[in-house]
């Protein structure tokens, strides 16, 4: 979920590309805790969708979306809303109607560089120089590792310019990566930064160790096996499936633009994606099926689990990285996901493992369809697996809190600061605090020492937005439940 956050009202992360108590790795739920897990609320789903869909177009403009929902081993819905294109009538159709899934298609990358892991052609804890065929500077003597690729810990500062303004721009993404190495700014492994950069790197190092150019390795490893017709990293997009392809869009005076195809290859591996639902519900299917789909089997098990289960986390109580995933939700069930922006296409992909669901979502429009997608994947958490709130306490009596200006540690580190996105956290009252970004506050209320939850009015089920204070003097520190990737440091009491 880059990009993906309940602070609707907080932050908008970077397009594209733009979502544990303690950073030890540990493994995903044990057998027990599976086999307690809540069965999943699937009856009348499909109509549930349909409101909310029918009120976004409505309200959020949305031009065009597709939602598609698997459940042990089979697709349980797919459908298209709203049009693939505006001007000429043309209705989403859900079965061939082709979206940008974003960052999303990280999840292929990560998947080609286990199974160059597996092969025994990548360690994961070497360091990337020994893969490569330019250097990677360390910090303070200390590389970045093939494991700190997929839980987003490279200690490296964003880097501007992903995207080619026209294709006759496009540069290799071998070549851009060369001539782009982030700003080093802290030792690999110790704080999760959401990077793009690192994405691409794994997939350079895909290519380099199998010796194929990393479009042809993903549609000859993954996507030909697993019967994935309809999706590729490549730009422009193959003829034979530009038709398909739903329009981006911008509103401007009222009226839907469409916009053309967007051009992401200078980071090729991280984002340049596009596919299909009924692709993604193979992918979605091959992952909770323990990297197997039928016959074909792409990953090995413990592959997969991996995959799943924790990394790091730069907040401690509250949900980290997996690898390669986020972490969504620790239990109750357990959620992974990945979400996925362009500057015109916004998606989702969650899985519950443990219940056997997944579900994809993409949505294209004007900038509310930025919201509606994270919308409708609270939604669907919701209706399938709703919690209760929290009970709120009273402030314990030793009890710190640091509240000021923080910054989120994902920017490009070169570029003057943009204080005017800092958060402001605020005291309201002995249990309470209030979050405000760009004018926009959102009020907090205490349920357990330093932690917090969004205060959501009548809305039932859930998810329920958390965040944590943590740290020391010098270095106070504040996450929340649903931005894993990234931290945010008090830069002003």
């Amino acid at each position: 979920m880059a990009g993906n956050v309940n602070l609707r009202l907080v932050t908008l992360a970077a397009a594209l590309l733009a979502s544990v108590a303690c950073s030890a790795t540990t493994q995903a739920q044990p057998a027990a805790a599976a086999a307690a897990s809540p069965q999943p609320r699937t009856d009348g789903l499909a109509d549930f969708v349909d409101g909310i869909m029918a009120q976004q177009i409505a309200t959020r403009e949305v031009a065009g979306a597709v939602v598609t929902v698997v459940h042990n081993g089979r697709v349980l819905f797919t459908r298209g809303y709203g049009f693939a294109d505006v001007a000429r009538g043309i209705p989403v159709d859900p079965q061939q109607t082709l979206f940008r899934p974003g960052s999303v298609s990280k999840m292929f990358t990560w998947t080609a560089l286990l199974q160059q892991v597996e092969l025994g052609k990548v360690d994961l804890d070497a360091d990337v120089n020994t893969y490569l065929d330019f250097t990677i500077p360390p910090f303070e003597g200390k590389p970045i590792r093939v494991r700190d690729l997929l839980a987003h810990a490279v200690g490296m500062s964003d880097v501007a310019d992903i995207m080619a303004p026209s294709v006759d721009r496009l540069v290799p993404y071998r070549d851009w990566m060369k001539t782009h190495i982030p700003r080093r700014l802290w030792p690999a492994g110790t704080e999760v930064s959401y990077s793009n950069y690192g994405a691409a790197l794994a997939g350079y190092i895909v290519e380099q160790v199998s010796g194929e150019p990393f479009a042809d390795y993903v549609e000859r490893h993954i996507f030909q096996p697993l019967g994935m017709t309809s999706t590729s990293f490549r730009e422009p997009l193959p003829a034979a499936l530009m038709p398909r392809m739903a329009n981006g869009y911008e509103v401007a005076d009222g009226r839907f633009r469409a916009k053309p195809f967007e051009l992401f290859s200078n980071i090729m591996p991280a984002g340049s994606g596009t596919s299909s639902a009924p692709d993604m519900q193979r992918f979605m299917m091959m992952l909770l099926g323990g990297g197997s789909l039928g016959k074909v089997r792409i990953l090995k098990p413990e592959s997969v689990r991996l995959l799943m289960s924790d990394s790091i986390a730069n907040t401690p109580g509250l949900p980290g990285m997996a690898h390669g995933f986020f972490v969504v939700r620790q239990s109750g069930p357990r959620l992974v996901g990945h979400g996925g922006n362009t500057v015109d296409f916004h998606s989702n992909m969650i899985l519950a493992p443990e219940a056997g669901v997944g579900f994809f979502v993409s949505e294209t429009g004007g900038q509310g369809s930025y919201g509606g997608r994270t919308e409708l994947t609270e939604a669907l958490i919701g209706r399938l697996f709703p919690q209760s709130p929290a009970p709120r306490i009273a402030a314990p009596a030793d009890e710190k809190l640091a509240f000021g200006a923080y910054r989120v540690n994902r920017r490009d580190h070169s570029l003057p600061v943009d204080a005017d996105g800092d958060l402001k956290v605020a005291p309201a009252g002995p249990d309470a605090i209030t979050v405000t970004a760009r004018g926009r506050t959102s009020s907090w209320e205490r349920i357990g020492p330093g932690l917090f939850e969004q205060v959501t009015g009548a809305r039932a089920g859930g998810p329920y937005e958390r965040l944590r204070f943590h740290g020391q003097e010098g270095r106070w520190r504040l996450g929340f439940s649903s931005q894993p990737h990234v931290a945010y440091h008090l830069v002003q009491p």
